[in-house]
């Protein structure tokens, strides 16, 4: 028997321009029932006097507030039906949602899939959570497989080149090998220009990436970021699901902990909608295609030029590092790496190594780098204060 939501559901549905079978189809009806509420406009008016109420009835409200606010997860939703007290199955739940899906604003394009192995789309996203006790901005990149829709996610503070390239990075470590393309938005840390009817000119270092892992580099066509709808659709993933169901966090490293495990607890063994296959053992058979790792890591880390000051110490953000009094004067490359280790060089040798620290923890210094000045500054020629007496004398 149809219910007022039913016939709410055919008239937005029949206004759509969608045939009576398949919306029939959708309500779990017969299409004659579909009919007759066209030809009646309106549900039944009586009701069955021993109707039976449905477990999910006084949660119903509470859905439909969900969906209005974009949440249309069916494990979201019941995970938070859970929380109000629900102790029903997902069965209901999902079959309430299911009628209402073609409600769901959307834009039609045309999905275009890839050979196994062939490309990997990445993108980045930012929501607002809670970071050890305080409210914090958080980015996070997200990189998909084409083929298999196996992605992985990387939380950071910043959303700059090297981190961009240390997601990709770490995609790629986390499936095994690389993929022989690797489609990105028009971001500075990868596209320097990239206009319509004119070839595209690649950041230089990640032209450099590229070349290390084997990968081609690809742009969206400009003002089209669908063009890589699925990574698209997995940023909407992670914040309606991951950030839904774990919202307080003690750190970063926190973050991408419980990322690790529910990549591989809820991400990797769902079975993709429209694939209509479990994501784990679609990637099986695309494993095989990616391309091997090469063996030594690509670098990330921040470089820069510095000159070393007289008294043997480099700045840098805000705080000054020792380097070996041999290099005062001369200039020197600073790589600052994600996890916080300074590297300093000159030419192809490693000088110093420091861990990165703010400027209220004082300046750091290694005793050894300094010792030469400390020799230079005892051998200074000491004379009696007779001598100065006798030129105060002469004048």
């Amino acid at each position: 028997m149809l219910k007022k939501e039913d016939w709410m559901e055919i008239k937005a549905q029949v206004e759509r321009g969608v045939y009576v079978k398949d919306i029939a189809k959708d309500l779990g009806v017969h299409p004659k029932t579909v009919s007759r509420a066209l030809k009646r406009e309106g549900a039944p008016s009586g009701k069955r006097p021993n109707a039976l109420r449905s477990i999910l009835d006084p949660f119903k409200p509470a859905i439909d507030e969900m969906l209005r606010t974009g949440i249309w997860n069916g494990a979201v939703v019941l995970r938070r039906l859970q929380e109000m007290g629900y102790g029903g199955k997902t069965t209901i739940v999902r079959d309430y949602i299911r009628p209402k899906r073609p409600l769901r604003k959307s834009r039609a394009t045309v999905r275009f899939e890839t050979d196994p192995g062939e490309q990997m789309q990445s993108d980045w996203g930012q929501i607002e959570t809670v970071v050890a006790g305080e409210a914090a901005k958080v980015c996070f990149t997200v990189n998909t497989l084409g083929f298999s829709r196996r992605f992985h996610f990387y939380c950071t503070d910043r959303m700059d080149a090297e981190h961009t390239y240390e997601g990709i990075i770490r995609a790629f470590e986390h499936f095994g090998g690389a993929t022989r393309q690797v489609l990105v938005d028009n971001l500075k840390a990868a596209v320097i220009q990239h206009r319509i009817g004119e070839s595209v000119r690649f950041n230089e270092r990640f032209l450099d990436l590229a070349g290390h892992y084997g990968f081609s580099p690809r742009a969206c066509r400009p003002y089209r970021a669908r063009t890589k709808g699925k990574d698209e659709r997995m940023v909407g993933y992670v914040k309606h699901n991951f950030f839904v169901r774990y919202q307080k966090f003690e750190s970063i490293s926190h973050m991408n902990a419980l990322a690790a495990r529910w990549l591989e607890e809820e991400a990797d063994p769902r079975m993709h909608g429209s694939l209509k296959e479990v994501v784990s053992e679609r990637f099986d058979r695309e494993r095989p295609a990616l391309l091997p790792l090469p063996r030594v890591r690509y670098d990330t880390s921040y470089l820069e030029q510095r000159s070393v000051h007289w008294d043997g110490y480099v700045e840098v953000r805000g705080n000054r590092y020792s380097v070996p009094a041999s290099f005062c004067g001369s200039m020197v490359e600073v790589r600052i790496g994600l996890d916080g280790k300074l590297r300093i060089s000159s030419g192809e040798k490693l000088v110093a190594e420091h861990l990165l620290q703010s400027a209220g923890q004082g300046w750091v210094t290694v005793p050894s780098h300094h010792a030469e000045l400390w020799q230079k500054a005892l051998s200074v020629e000491c004379r009696p204060l007779s001598v100065y007496e006798e030129v105060s004398r002469c004048s």
